[in-house]
């Protein structure tokens, strides 16, 4: 095997990514309680925001897992290199007809229909996915202009003229020599002008 790694490297350089990128994905394949925790997590998330707000995409997606969770219709299958997370019809435990005939059961050509999340390199790709913008609720833009439905990302000029104001907000206001002398010769013009208003109506008061 040394032999033949070292007469063609770059063969054996390319089994070697697979065989690590295999170990790697069998290692970081998340379980069910990883899914259970990462439900609870996201549904904790949307519980904390008003219903106003949650996106509904999310909010009926985490609604919907955690019915079938609770009904023990939720199920998980490894499959080597990633995991399934799929819906069944009744709980195992169910005694109806229906939940023990395999003759009624759902065929396996319908497995596909019923996945509801795929588990790969520690992730739930779908919950993950619904969970996007998850406290934006759509519904309140949809009625808004096209151009003011979509908004981009600041550009880094505009980042760093908000981090420069903010950070000036907070600075002691300075007055600059001139603006106090202006404001003090103001001050005196404003005393002489009151005071020469004061001897004109003592003055008419005198007459009268």
């Amino acid at each position: 095997m040394f032999v033949g790694a070292w007469e063609r490297p770059v063969k054996a350089s390319v089994y070697m990514t697979l065989v690590g990128g295999a170990w790697a994905c069998f290692y970081t394949k998340p379980d069910q309680s990883s899914f259970e925790a990462a439900l609870l997590e996201r549904s904790g998330q949307l519980g904390l925001l008003s219903p106003w707000i949650r996106n509904g995409a999310s909010d009926g997606h985490v609604q919907n897992l955690v019915k079938l969770r609770n009904e023990g219709r939720l199920h998980h299958v490894s499959l080597g290199l990633l995991s399934l997370v799929y819906r069944t019809e009744y709980d195992p435990d169910a005694t109806l007809y229906e939940a023990q005939c395999s003759n009624v059961s759902p065929r396996w050509r319908e497995f596909p229909q019923r996945v509801l999340d795929v588990g790969f390199v520690g992730r739930w790709w779908v919950l993950d996915s619904k969970m996007k913008d998850y406290d934006v609720n759509t519904e309140e833009f949809k009625h808004l202009p096209a151009h003011m439905q979509a908004t981009s990302p600041p550009s880094v000029q505009e980042v760093e003229r908000s981090e420069r104001l903010h950070k000036e907000s907070w600075l002691a206001l300075t007055m600059e020599d001139e603006e106090i002398e202006t404001n003090v010769v103001e001050v005196k013009q404003e005393s002489v002008s009151e005071e020469s208003s004061t001897n004109e109506l003592t003055q008419q008061q005198t007459q009268t």
